[in-house]
């Protein structure tokens, strides 16, 4: 059909600029004498690419009247394409970004919108536009939406609220606008290609610069009780979701409540599904069952070593030893009930400041337990390229220490102090590193593998040195006493480093319920593991 007598839309078309053009020189009070072509063209995925730049030349068009009238035919353009027939056809159009631009256009076109002195209410089926005047002396301002996804779907609910301390931050003669599409979560998805679920209503939300903080509530559309829910904003520089914008303040099986912060980076707000079901009660009866007998095993294990103390660090060397075994077991001890601390702290409400310290105390002493590991491997390197006794033992108890806590505190301070202000040291809800925005996790995968190959590798040289020891020679007391060192690691460093391995393993395939399975009964027995193989199995001990 013609557009102003003149210009059709062709499929996969070019002539968006002209026709913003004409536009505004036939039609420049409303817009008006366009909308009939567009409501009669096809939503294919050319003609859906051309108003997408027609929407896009409008917007940045030198326009500083916008009124109620305009910014309906604008919405009007905007719902054809936004229509839930047409999103498999988003898939299709060659500029991956269209759908980025549109949101960018409407919310552009939003800004010069003038309200007077009555509320504006715009309702399409898929896009609705709110605004109104606000003042100093406003008890609170919210925007309520019920609009469904498609034609078989009941009505979801999202809502805007601003408070009245808020609000009274902004300017005299400032307006607020807020617009809800329903459909436009999954036109992203589609056209992005991105594996992201967005549960709710996407709201774009308009706000004077003064006002940094507002709630939304989202009702979730899939009302899964299993599946994790994430509140996001919109980041449009990089064209994704954020996490950071937002913080879930309250979350059940209906909807979630989410505290974020608009800005002219931030103007869209959404709530994200998790793609696959994280709490699984097999995983929850594993790890709290091995956390008790880990808890259980590494008491006893501290318990022996101070029975049979005086019995069994009668040389520097199996001092040495055991000085180890005790650490690793209390910095193991230690992790565990800060870990089951930190499982009461997550959830869809964290408790931040609580939870940063729980993380930081689980990251310190796990970290801890693989660099005693090191330690030990150190003492053996120390002991076969050197002599264990041209040193003071209390210089190399020192050293111990300061390998042992010294290097994983500088580790786990350095990490808190280069995220936490940016609020990327904690996963969204769980009370752990991130992974998502910071990759905050790679500061314990990172050392604690380097650790573990380092143990494999003196675990190597100790097999190579024991063969080069003849029975009877001067050095054969020195290699036996390497050698019950190196029992240990042979056999805790493989089961600790599969361990972390596996942790690895869910970060590329969190889908996986065999993997974490795997993850937890190995982790989660750690500490059984240390009281056999570095307690009872000792010699000496028993």
């Amino acid at each position: 059909p013609p557009i102003g007598g003149h210009i059709k839309i062709y499929e996969y078309g070019r002539h968006s600029e002209t026709i913003a053009d004409q536009l505004l020189q036939t039609c420049p009070q409303d817009l008006s004498c366009i909308i009939r072509n567009i409501q009669q063209s096809p939503r294919i995925p050319g003609n859906i690419a051309v108003i997408v730049q027609l929407l896009h030349n409008i917007s940045t068009a030198p326009l500083t009247d916008v009124d109620e009238a305009k910014m309906q035919s604008y919405s009007i353009m905007a719902n054809h394409i936004l229509n839930s027939k047409s999103i498999s056809n988003w898939t299709f159009i060659p500029d991956r970004n269209s759908s980025c631009v549109l949101l960018q256009s409407v919310n552009s076109f939003a800004r010069k919108l003038f309200i007077n002195k009555q509320p504006i209410d715009i309702s399409d089926v898929f896009i609705h536009t709110m605004g109104a005047n606000i003042s100093g002396d406003n008890t609170g301002k919210n925007f309520t939406f019920s609009m469904s996804v498609d034609s078989t779907s009941s009505a979801v609910m999202g809502r805007m609220l601003i408070s009245g301390d808020e609000l009274r931050k902004a300017p005299s003669s400032s307006q607020v606008v807020s617009i809800a599409f329903p459909t436009l979560g999954a036109i992203l998805e589609a056209s992005l290609l991105e594996n992201v679920t967005v549960n709710g209503l996407v709201l774009s939300v308009i706000v004077p610069k003064e006002l940094k903080r507002i709630s939304v509530i989202f009702e979730k559309i899939n009302k899964s009780e299993e599946r994790r829910t994430h509140c996001v904003g919109w980041h449009s520089l990089e064209s994704r979701w954020d996490q950071q914008a937002c913080q879930t303040v309250q979350e059940n099986s209906q909807q979630a409540v989410c505290e974020c912060r608009p800005s002219r980076l931030f103007t869209s707000f959404s709530i994200l599904m998790s793609p696959h079901i994280l709490e699984s009660p097999i995983l929850i009866y594993i790890t709290y069952l091995g956390l008790g007998i880990s808890i259980c095993s590494l008491i006893l294990c501290l318990s022996i070593e101070a029975l049979v103390w005086n019995q069994v660090t009668k040389t520097e060397v199996t001092y040495l030893r055991h000085v180890c075994i005790a650490n690793i077991a209390a910095a193991l001890l230690m992790a565990d009930v800060w870990f089951v601390v930190a499982s009461f702290l997550s959830g869809p409400t964290t408790h931040h400041s609580g939870c940063v310290a729980a993380t930081f105390f689980v990251h310190f002493f796990y970290l801890s337990v693989f660099f005693w590991m090191l330690a030990k491997a150190l003492l053996i390197l120390y002991g076969i390229l050197i002599v264990f006794h041209t040193l003071p033992k209390s210089v190399l108890v020192a050293s111990l220490f300061l390998v042992g806590y010294g290097c994983p505190l500088v580790i786990a301070v350095i990490t808190v102090a280069a995220t936490e202000p940016g609020k990327g040291y904690l996963q969204p809800e769980a009370c752990w590193l991130n992974w998502d925005v910071t990759k905050a996790l790679l500061a314990f995968v990172v050392p604690a593998l380097a650790a573990v190959v380092v143990n494999l590798v003196t675990v190597t040289l100790v097999i190579v040195k024991t063969q080069r020891a003849a029975i009877g020679s001067s050095m054969f007391q020195e290699v036996r006493a390497i050698v019950r060192i190196s029992k240990n690691i042979a056999i805790l460093t493989p089961l600790l480093g599969l361990t972390w391995g596996f942790g690895v393993a869910i970060l590329i395939d969190d889908s996986s319920l065999a993997f974490h399975v795997i993850f937890s009964l190995l982790n989660a027995f750690q500490g059984f593991f240390i009281l056999v193989f570095g307690t009872l199995l000792d010699p000496k001990v028993l």
